[in-house]
């Protein structure tokens, strides 16, 4: 699938999903409590995008090649869990950390977008690597505008996480996005400044590092969707729709309750 541009008006579509995929995080927030499960917030992410901002769920039934159907509306990866995980009735505990992965569909365009949350209470390290992952996120964002490369992400993050005695996941990446959960390009999360493909106005594109505590490798769990740290450390992730514009890019996933740009101090 060749990259495809986005005209003002379909990049104008995707603003409209993205900050609905935005405004699930700010719903249900206040909800993300020991004792809740990843269930519940499931069941309650579901309704709102169904009943209140009359979108879809992009996850729900979701089956690429070699996959079974996701069974669920979000994705929550709780503590070890890298990504993709399947919200079940495990009720959060103090000092959890979990992601919460939102992507809808409204009128055919997608918004994604995923943000960390802290249960209570948490570690020195898990807050810092919340923190850093966040740190991570933006300063890919600031490397992208017309004429860089995809490389150029992909170093930002991982020089910020290596600097910080991190690790960053290989397997998985960003994604182009737009009538399609996914389209080319893919954005990795490491890299050599200066290489890959150029960047021009008119693409759009998630970036979504995945970054670990402990070392970089992975393993799937049974239900086929689960990603984990193979060392069982923890694991955080946060993720931006961004659209490349003729004199910089644009956070299409932005909303009243995301965390501002953080400055990771050099």
């Amino acid at each position: 699938m060749p990259i495809t541009l986005k005209t003002p008006e379909e990049i104008e579509r995707l603003r409209v999903a993205g900050r609905l995929a935005g405004e699930v995080l700010d719903y249900v927030a206040p909800f993300v409590q020991p004792g809740v499960t990843t269930a519940e917030l499931d069941r309650l992410c579901h309704d709102y995008m169904v009943n209140v901002q009359g979108c879809i769920p992009a996850p729900l039934n979701y089956a690429p090649p070699g996959y079974p159907p996701y069974p669920k509306s979000i994705c929550a990866s709780v503590n070890h869990q890298v990504c993709h995980g399947v919200p079940n009735d495990r009720p959060l505990k103090k000092g959890d950390i979990v992601n919460l992965d939102i992507t809808t569909i409204k009128d055919g365009w997608h918004g994604d977008t995923s943000r960390m949350f802290v249960v209570g209470d948490a570690s020195i390290l898990a807050r810092r690597l919340c923190q850093v992952t966040l740190e991570c996120l933006w300063l890919g964002i600031g490397q992208v505008r017309p004429g860089a490369r995809l490389g150029d992400i992909g170093a930002a993050i991982q020089r910020h996480a290596e600097k910080n005695g991190f690790s960053v996941v290989r397997e998985f990446c960003g994604h182009g996005i737009g009538q399609h959960f996914h389209e080319e390009p893919q954005v990795l999360h490491y890299g050599k400044p200066g290489t890959g493909i150029a960047l021009e106005a008119g693409m759009t594109f998630t970036i979504e590092p995945m970054i670990n505590a402990g070392k970089a490798a992975i393993s799937e769990l049974p239900d086929g969707w689960t990603i984990v740290t193979r060392d069982r450390s923890l694991s955080a992730q946060w993720e931006h729709t961004i659209a490349v514009t003729e004199t910089g890019c644009e956070v299409l996933t932005l909303s009243a309750g995301a965390p501002p740009r953080p400055d990771p101090g050099g």
